[in-house]
């Protein structure tokens, strides 16, 4: 894991992974949610797997249904981050 991990890195992590998963790049945003990006819970599975692996942080069933949007979901593991530091 990176020591100093900023939110513009999760949030380009999460971004990119979204856009991988489906959804196009442009229609990605902090306020978009997973629900209008077409994004259900086994691809939340893949996101964390993602995450778990760049960051070092695990996101638990509790964390995932609190996402709603993608800016849930990079403050979400950004404040996780944080708490590891």
């Amino acid at each position: 894991m990176p020591t100093a991990v900023t939110s513009s890195q999760i949030e380009e992590t999460i971004f990119q992974t979204l856009a991988e998963l489906g959804p196009e790049l442009e229609d990605i945003s902090r306020d978009a949610t997973l629900e209008a990006l077409d994004i259900d819970s086994l691809d939340l599975v893949e996101i964390a797997q993602v995450v778990e692996e760049e960051f070092g942080v695990r996101m638990t069933t509790d964390d995932v249904a609190l996402i709603r949007t993608v800016g849930d979901a990079i403050d979400l593991l950004y404040e996780r981050v944080l708490q590891q530091s």
